[in-house]
C-alpha cells in the first residue's frame, strides 16, 4: 500500500528542492531557453542540494540510500522549475545510478567518488537512438566480443552533457547473444565522436549531442557488473519513473499557472475561471497530473520493495506521455493569444511536455 504522507527527510527534500525551483530555478528558465545556454551557476546550486551523493549508500562512501519514491519526488519539484534545469541536474544520475546498482567492486570504487565532489559531475549514459522507430528492447547500437576486448558500434542520439562528459555509460545489443547491457567508455576513447550540439524543439537549454562510436575498443571489464551484467529491464524501469515523475512537474506548472492566470483574468465583469467550459478544463487539467503522480508513487514503491515493476513503470510513463502533450496544451489555450507569446512560460512549457514520448533514458530514479 502506498503511503501519500512523505516522511520527515523525504518533506525537507521537497520544501528545499521547491524553494529553489521557485526562487532560483523559474528566474533564470526564459532567458536561458531564449539563449540556449544553460545556467551554470543554477546548476552548481542545485548540484549542491545533493541528490545523487545522497542516493549512494554510505558503505560506498555517500551518505544516504537510494530511494525511487525519494527520486520521484525530487524530480517533480525540479521539472516544476524547468524540465531543461532538473534532467542537466539529474543527468550524472544516468552514469552513477546503474553503476550503484549493479557496478562491479572495481566500478564502484574507481568511479562512484566522482560523484561524491562538490564540483558537478562530468558522466552521462547514451541509450537513445536515431530514427522513428527507436525500441529501447532493439537497440542497433552492438558490442562484438573480440578476445579480452569488446568492440562497439552505432549512433547514440539526445546525449546529454556529451561535450563535457569524462565517462558514459553506452548501452548496446550482443550480436551474439542479443543481451543488452551498459558498458563504460572513457571520453578519449578512440573511436568516439561526438558531433555538434542538436537543436531542439524544447529542452533548449540541456546541451545534447549525437554520438557515434566507430569500433570503439574497451575491456570487457568495462561491462556494467562485468562477467554478471545488469538487469537492462529494471533500468528501463527506473528511467520510466523518472520520466513520468518528470512530466507531472511540468505538468504541475503548466496547470497551476494557467489556474492562477484564469482567476485573475476579467472578461464581461467575472474571471475567465467562471466559465463552465475554463473551470471544466482546469479540473480535467488537475485530474490528469494527479492520475500520472499516483501511477508514478506505485511504480516507485514497487521499485523500493524490490518486485518487478514493469508493467506500472510502463503504464506511468505512457499515461505521462499523453498527460504532459494535453495538460500543457490546454495551459497554453487557457491563456489565450498570450499562451503563444515567448515572454509567458506556458509555451516553453508546451514545448518541453511535447518531448516526453522521445525522451527514453534521458532520466533515472
Amino acid at each position: 500500500m502506498v503511503s501519500f504522507t512523505p516522511t520527515e527527510d523525504q518533506q525537507l527534500l521537497i520544501d528545499t528542492i521547491n524553494r529553489y525551483s521557485s526562487k532560483d530555478i523559474r528566474k533564470i528558465a526564459h532567458d536561458a531557453d531564449e539563449a540556449s545556454e544553460p545556467a551554470l551557476d543554477v546548476i552548481k546550486t542545485g548540484w549542491q542540494i545533493g541528490l545523487v551523493p545522497s542516493a549512494i549508500p554510505g558503505e560506498l562512501g555517500g551518505f544516504g540510500e537510494m530511494s525511487a519514491m525519494t527520486g520521484v519526488l525530487a524530480a517533480e519539484e525540479l521539472a516544476f522549475g524547468d524540465l531543461s534545469v532538473a534532467m542537466h541536474v539529474l543527468t550524472p544520475a544516468l552514469f552513477a545510478y546503474p553503476v550503484v546498482l549493479f557496478g562491479t567492486a572495481e566500478q564502484r570504487e574507481q568511479w562512484l567518488p566522482l560523484f561524491l565532489e562538490e564540483q558537478f559531475a562530468p558522466a552521462t549514459a547514451a541509450l537513445l537512438e536515431p530514427g522513428v522507430f527507436f525500441d529501447p528492447r532493439d537497440l542497433k547500437t552492438t558490442v562484438t566480443a573480440d578476445g579480452s576486448k569488446v568492440r562497439l558500434n552505432g549512433t547514440k542520439a539526445y546525449v546529454p552533457l556529451a561535450a563535457d562528459a569524462k565517462v558514459m555509460l553506452v548501452y548496446a545489443r550482443n550480436t551474439e547473444t542479443g543481451q543488452i547491457d551498459g558498458y563504460i567508455v572513457e571520453k578519449d576513447t578512440a573511436g568516439v565522436q561526438v558531433e555538434k550540439r542538436e537543436k531542439l524543439m524544447g529542452l533548449r537549454a540541456l546541451p545534447t549531442y549525437r554520438v557515434n562510436l566507430t569500433d570503439v575498443t574497451v575491456d570487457a571489464s568495462a561491462r556494467l557488473g562485468g562477467g554478471v551484467g545488469c538487469d537492462y529491464n529494471m533500468l528501463l524501469n527506473r528511467s520510466n519513473v523518472a520520466l513520468a515523475a518528470l512530466a507531472v512537474g511540468v505538468g504541475r506548472a503548466g496547470f497551476e499557472y494557467a489556474r492562477d492566470y484564469a482567476k485573475e483574468r476579467v472578461q464581461f465583469g467575472k474571471p475567465i475561471a467562471q466559465n463552465q467550459a475554463i473551470a471544466f478544463m482546469l479540473a480535467e487539467m488537475a485530474i490528469e497530473v494527479d492520475s500520472v503522480r499516483l501511477l508514478a508513487w506505485e511504480a516507485a514503491d514497487k521499485l523500493d520493495r524490490g518486485e518487478d515493476a514493469t508493467r506500472e513503470a510502463y503504464l506511468a510513463r505512457q499515461y505521462a506521455n499523453e498527460m504532459s502533450m494535453k495538460v500543457t496544451d490546454n495551459g497554453v489555450q487557457i491563456l489565450g493569444g498570450y499562451g503563444f507569446i515567448r515572454e509567458y512560460p506556458s509555451e516553453r512549457w508546451l514545448r518541453n511536455g511535447r518531448g516526453f514520448p522521445t525522451f527514453d533514458g534521458l532520466a533515472i530514479v
